[in-house]
């Protein structure tokens, strides 16, 4: 009997609880704490820094569970890679067929070419003011983002992908 897919809902949250986004994906593969799953856009979608995103498009998505950050990794509808999509975030949590994160704003977006831009400090720091964010929490998101950022120089695992 084949196996059955599970479909997860992945909640993308503000730092007050709040829903930002939330879409459905297929969780293929569960390790200690790395959860990965793959989704397709349903719609076109216009996004300011990444241009069009075609309907049709996958997103193989990458979760730690005691990680501030996540990766996604874009390809185009014929299968070629399109790029990666970081975001730092607090730790997952995976619970009921629902995975929820917090979304600390900082994005990372890395084009096939290993170029990169660093999006959204002013957006952080605007919510670190208006929700508080910790000394703490602040450095935990200069520390995850450096971590990113090696990652993804050293073309390590998710950036190893190869083309």
């Amino acid at each position: 009997m084949p196996e059955q897919k599970q479909i997860v809902k992945i909640n993308s949250r503000k730092f007050d609880g709040t829903i930002h986004r939330t879409w459905n994906a297929e969780l293929l593969e569960q390790t200690d704490s790395l959860l990965t799953f793959v989704g397709e856009f349903e719609k076109e979608v216009e996004h300011s820094h990444l241009g069009v995103i075609r309907h049709g498009t996958i997103s193989y998505e990458f979760y730690w569970l005691e990680r501030g950050y996540n990766v996604f990794r874009f390809h185009e509808p014929e299968g070629g890679l399109r790029n990666f999509y970081c975001n730092l975030n607090l730790p997952p949590k995976f619970e009921n067929g629902v995975l929820d994160y917090v979304d600390l704003d900082v994005d990372v977006l890395v084009w096939k070419d290993f170029s990169h831009q660093i999006l959204d400090l002013d957006e952080f720091e605007q919510n670190a003011e208006i929700f508080g964010y910790s000394p703490t929490l602040r450095s935990e998101v200069d520390k995850n983002l450096k971590e990113l950022l090696s990652l993804m120089t050293e073309k390590s695992f998710p950036f190893d992908y190869k083309v």
